[in-house]
């Protein structure tokens, strides 16, 4: 297994996997966005937070990406994680390996929360945060409607950094040593 970061010209491989989720409440969108919007979306998360992909023998066969929780400015340091892994590859302790690198690239940038948001019931998803230690901070009841149904969504937290007066500004991605940022990659 390798992981790098996303590129525009992985939004193809990164739809086939997405595509295996979009008629499930795992996401919440109606539609397949199209390959330009997908690549819009790893180019536009890509410039502020970490967005990853696992191959496997060259083929991808995960991602994995943080993006701000809210907009407002005192949100900064919180960011939402989300991943997705192709059907076969699941069970396997990739998404422990995503997940755990996110955040290691996530505290260098000065995020101090994160938060995994999945629609329940979803056992796999519900284990790997509370085995990741992040725990349950609610459940929106009734959160979204998709496939005939209403559905609730848990919110799963963790602080991955400590809470200190007077905190620096976020740092992008970029602003970020690439040395630093390929010795994660290269350990993960």
């Amino acid at each position: 297994m390798h992981i790098r970061f996303a590129k525009e010209t992985d939004a193809q491989a990164l739809l086939s996997i997405y595509g295996q989720y979009i008629d499930t409440s795992i996401t919440f969108e109606y539609r397949l966005p199209t390959e330009a919007e997908f690549a819009a979306r790893i180019r536009d998360i890509g410039a502020a937070y970490p967005y990853l992909v696992c191959e496997e023998d060259g083929r991808i066969v995960g991602y994995a990406y943080a993006h701000r929780q809210m907009e407002r400015a005192a949100y900064q340091w919180n960011a939402e994680l989300s991943i997705y892994l192709d059907r076969e590859h699941t069970a396997r302790g990739l998404g422990r390996r995503l997940y755990g690198l996110l955040m290691e690239i996530l505290r260098l940038q000065g995020v101090r929360t994160v938060c995994g948001i999945v629609t329940v019931p979803n056992e796999r998803s519900e284990q790997l945060h509370l085995s990741m230690g992040f725990h349950r901070a609610g459940t929106w009841h009734s959160a979204g409607y998709k496939s005939g149904a209403w559905h609730d969504v848990a919110w799963f937290e963790k602080h991955i950094a400590p809470f200190g007066k007077e905190p620096a500004p976020l740092l992008s991605i970029r602003q970020l040593p690439e040395a630093e940022l390929e010795a994660l990659l290269a350990n993960a």
